[in-house]
């Protein structure tokens, strides 16, 4: 059986927020020059970005972004 344990509302405020991120796919072409040359034979990246839309991370996989999320204590946020 499992102990129960209640949250004050107050208490947990904010607690999950500040772990979200969101992961969004980037078109290639939609990046600086810079970035383009990096990438070989890739249409989309995906992005994972803070709630105040700062991008943290640029991955190739869609599955890797997730897990570095994941991987950093964070709760990431599929964004379409």
């Amino acid at each position: 059986m499992y102990d129960a344990y209640e949250f004050e509302a107050d208490e947990f405020a904010g607690h999950v927020a500040d772990r979200i991120v969101y992961v969004k796919p980037v078109e290639v072409a939609d990046l600086p020059e810079d970035v383009q040359e990096q990438v070989e034979d890739t249409k989309t990246l995906y992005a994972v970005h803070d709630a105040d839309g700062e991008r943290l991370a640029l991955v190739k996989e869609r599955k890797l972004a997730f897990m570095l999320a994941r991987d950093n204590d964070y709760s990431p946020v599929a964004v379409h």
